[in-house]
C-alpha cells in the first residue's frame, strides 16, 4: 500500500483511530480510550489488509469504516445498555406519536416528559442515545418507522458486500435525506454539516456553537428526531 511497509502504512495512518473514536462517543464503562485504541488498531490493520485502490475510494475513508466497524462491532456484543437505551426509546416514539395524535401539532418535550413521567434531564439522555444509535447505523436510525419498534442494530456490514437491490435502497433513501435535510431550520442544517460532511469532533462543535459536549449530542439527537419525522413523511 502506498509503496510503503505495512509497519509504517498502520503508523502513519494511526490518527484516523483518534477521530473515529472521539466521533463516536461511546460511553461504556467497560472500555477506556486504550482499549478502544486497540480495538481501533485491529480495524485499521484489516483495512491495509483489504484496500483496493482499484475501486477509487480514498484510503481515509475506506479506514475510517473499518476502524468503526471493528469497535462497535466489539462494544456491542458486551454493551449492558443497548437494550435499555432502545426500549427508552421505542417508549418515547410511542408518546410522542400518542400525544401527536391527540393535540394534531408538534408537541413539546416538556408535553412529552410529562406525559412519559420522566425528568428533563432522562429525556436528554434518549436524545444521547439516538446520537449514539446513529453513530452505529445512521440509516437504521432515520429509516426506521416511528410505528415500527427498534430492535438491537445489525453489526455494520461491508459496503463493499451491499447488493444491488441495496445500493438502489441507498440511493433512494440519500435523495430522500438530502430533501428532508433542506427542510431544516438553517442551525439544524449547519450542525449536521459540521458533523457529517466537515466530520468535525463533538469537542469542535460545542466549541463553535458555544454549548456543553453532552448538549451537542442532545441537539444531535433532536435533529434526527425531526429528521425521521420529515423521512416518514416523504416516504408517504
Amino acid at each position: 500500500m502506498y509503496g510503503v511497509s505495512r509497519e509504517e502504512a498502520i503508523m502513519k495512518n494511526l490518527p484516523l483511530i483518534d477521530q473515529v473514536i472521539y466521533r463516536l462517543s461511546i460511553k461504556n464503562i467497560d472500555y477506556d480510550y486504550d482499549d478502544l485504541f486497540n480495538i481501533g488498531v485491529i480495524g485499521l490493520m484489516d483495512a491495509i489488509k483489504k484496500f483496493n485502490p482499484e475501486k477509487k475510494v480514498p484510503f481515509e475513508s475506506y479506514a475510517r469504516l473499518r476502524i468503526k466497524g471493528a469497535i462497535i462491532d466489539e462494544v456491542r456484543k458486551h454493551s449492558k445498555i443497548s437494550r435499555y437505551k432502545i426500549a427508552s426509546l421505542n417508549e418515547y416514539y410511542s408518546a410522542r406519536r400518542e400525544l401527536e395524535q391527540t393535540h394534531k401539532r408538534e408537541v413539546t418535550d416538556t408535553e412529552v416528559a410529562k406525559f412519559m413521567d420522566i425528568t428533563t434531564e432522562q429525556l436528554n439522555d434518549i436524545y444521547e442515545s439516538l446520537h449514539y444509535l446513529a453513530n452505529i447505523s445512521l440509516e437504521d436510525t432515520l429509516f426506521v418507522k416511528d410505528n415500527e419498534a427498534y430492535s438491537v442494530l445489525n453489526t455494520v456490514q461491508d459496503v463493499s458486500a451491499i447488493s444491488a437491490e441495496g445500493k438502489v435502497l441507498k440511493e433512494e433513501q440519500k435523495d430522500i435525506l438530502s430533501k428532508c435535510i433542506l427542510k431544516l431550520p438553517e442551525r439544524e442544517q449547519i450542525v449536521l454539516n459540521l458533523y457529517y460532511q466537515e466530520e468535525l469532533t463533538l469537542k469542535e462543535i460545542a466549541a463553535i456553537l458555544d454549548v456543553s459536549i453532552p448538549r451537542v449530542s442532545q441537539i444531535h439527537g433532536k435533529i434526527l428526531i425531526k429528521l425521521r419525522k420529515l423521512i416518514e413523511e416523504e416516504s408517504q
